[in-house]
């Protein structure tokens, strides 16, 4: 297959998102091990909750004034690096958008958690289950798939183009049921059951990041043809789509903030991709027509493709989960729930309190050592 300048432009943006990013993780990491060893204070047990904190952001600017005389200076260097990781990606994840389709750029995030797993066991030195591997594999294979079958993106001219495009009638028609499902979501089902089904919070967020995503490509787009010359921003509707990104992300890292916060990563994060990259490509599809053009063979293999990356991503994730409480529990001890044991079971809410109050209670009784001697 003979792919565009844009979308190899575009595949290219998406692979080093998902470098920097899965790296940036494990830098932090790194750092944050170094860290715990040196001030004797631990990050805690909770995800990457802390992530989507302001005052965690505030304190990792903060701590580069006072680190140099308590911590060493590799981990102000991996501190460093981290941020700059983490800013590259969405950089290039940013502009990723405004050169190839969101049917091509979204599943390919899910290469991040494979960069994230290869450098966690050569790093970290954190094995990788061997069911974790296939998972892996099959995302690599997905991410193939969907890159061969992929659609052309289409030349857009003028940022009236996508506005045209996003006020037709199927797309608005979309747009209203997100925001009718969002408000019922928010007011009726998040304060019954918000913090006892991880789907209301993970729901919010999917169905906003849909949106955000169409206003990121749409704003993408204008500021590459600004660049080219063609300057976009003497229109209205480019601001208007700088609006909707503010508020749909922010809306979208608040709840997220709040699943974290409340749940098991090992179910908030395949559920999150799954229903995110899901409601994305359907955005992309009624907004962009992606799909026009293509015959049914290349569709069905995008989809196949997709299913492929969405069987590997949730694989990654429940294997991840079982290593882990594999070294926390010991041989002794069952090992950690299922998904969907979990899903049942209070949505996974139950798991992460046990470990949360293991975790507190290794740290209370080493304190205690430490006393002593």
């Amino acid at each position: 297959m003979v792919f565009s300048k844009d979308n190899m432009t575009g595949i290219i943006l998406a692979l080093l998102s998902s470098v920097f990013i899965g790296a940036s993780f494990i830098i932090k990491k790194k750092g944050l091990r170094r860290a715990a060893v040196v001030s004797g204070v631990r990050a805690g047990v909770g995800g990457y909750s802390y992530l989507l904190e302001p005052l965690w952001w505030i304190g990792m600017i903060t701590i580069l004034e006072f680190t140099v005389n308590q911590l060493s200076t590799l981990l102000v260097l991996l501190i460093c690096f981290m941020i700059f990781s983490m800013i590259v990606g969405e950089i290039a994840n940013f502009v990723a958008y405004a050169f190839a389709p969101a049917v091509l750029v979204t599943p390919l995030g899910a290469l991040s958690i494979i960069v994230s797993a290869v450098l966690a066991q050569i790093i970290l030195k954190e094995k990788l289950h061997p069911l974790g591997i296939l998972g892996c594999v099959l995302c690599i294979i997905g991410s193939v798939v969907i890159v061969v079958h992929a659609p052309q993106e289409h030349p857009i001219s003028s940022v009236k183009e996508i506005w045209y495009m996003a006020t037709q009638k199927a797309f608005l028609l979309y747009m209203g049921s997100v925001i009718v499902l969002v408000f019922i979501l928010v007011f009726y089902f998040a304060p019954q059951c918000g913090h006892s089904n991880v789907l209301v919070f993970t729901g919010i967020c999917s169905l906003m990041g849909s949106l955000s995503v169409m206003s990121v490509k749409a704003l993408g787009t204008s500021l590459k043809l600004t660049v080219e010359g063609k300057n976009q921003l003497i229109y209205p509707e480019t601001w208007a789509f700088m609006f909707i990104v503010a508020v749909c992300v922010v809306t979208q890292m608040n709840y997220l903030n709040k699943a974290l916060d409340t749940f098991n990563t090992a179910v908030v994060s395949p559920i999150y991709y799954v229903m995110f990259t899901t409601l994305t490509i359907v955005a992309s599809v009624i907004m962009f027509k992606d799909w026009d053009g293509q015959n049914i063979g290349s569709i069905t293999s995008e989809i196949c493709g997709f299913i492929v990356v969405l069987s590997g991503t949730i694989l990654l994730h429940v294997t991840k989960d079982v290593e882990r409480s594999s070294s926390f529990r010991g041989n002794y001890t069952p090992s950690s729930p299922s998904l969907s044991t979990r899903l049942c079971n209070s949505n996974g809410e139950s798991h992460k309190h046990e470990e949360e109050h293991e975790s507190y209670s290794e740290e209370a009784d080493s304190r205690r050592q430490d006393l002593q001697v």
